[in-house]
């Protein structure tokens, strides 16, 4: 058990797992997206490490990756309300394979909200990828095309996943103990 802040966490993956799943997952897009340049669009802060390993393990493909920040948590809850910090422009996004990668899809309403935007910006196609998915939660409709764990619906930490921005640097993924 490990305490984040003032929380207390038990182990629920392994930063061993996590290379595993995220290895078939480079496999799967150098597979749907040979001969393409696709453009990567990584969700701050969470999907930074997600982000840095899945273009690691995409091999040689030719791909660029831009970065955006959104937030709708506070604490251990979702607040309901998609905040864009940093944005993207549509003149990146018009006519490039889009990949979005999301450290987690909840609730679903920040993706739902994003994917909205960059669909109006007129890509020429749009896939999302998220590490983790917590499919109870769902409360919004999104098209997740490639889902790296489905989890029950806990508090997670580790890997790129905060706590009031604390516990990203853990290398293994921890579930709020009951």
């Amino acid at each position: 058990m490990i305490t984040v802040k003032d929380l207390s966490f038990v182990p629920f993956i392994s930063k061993e797992e996590i290379a595993e799943k995220i290895a078939e997952l480079g496999e799967k897009i150098q597979t749907n997206y040979a001969n393409q340049e696709p453009l990567f669009i990584g969700v701050l802060n969470g999907a930074f490490l997600f982000a840095a390993d899945l273009l690691r393990a995409c091999g040689d493909m030719p791909c660029e990756i831009f970065f955006v920040k959104l937030s709708s948590y506070e604490g251990t809850s979702s607040t309901g309300k998609v905040i864009s910090v940093i944005g993207v422009k549509p003149e990146i996004v018009k006519d490039r394979a889009v990949i979005i990668l999301e450290d987690i899809v909840d609730t679903g309403k920040t993706m739902s909200d994003f994917m909205k935007t960059i669909a109006s910006y007129q890509p020429k196609s749009m896939a999302l990828v998220t590490l983790f998915h917590k499919p109870d939660a769902l409360q919004h409709e999104v098209k997740i095309d490639h889902i790296g764990f489905s989890i029950p619906d806990k508090f997670i930490v580790g890997y790129g996943l905060d706590y009031d921005g604390f516990g990203r640097n853990l290398a293994d993924v921890y579930q709020l103990a009951d």
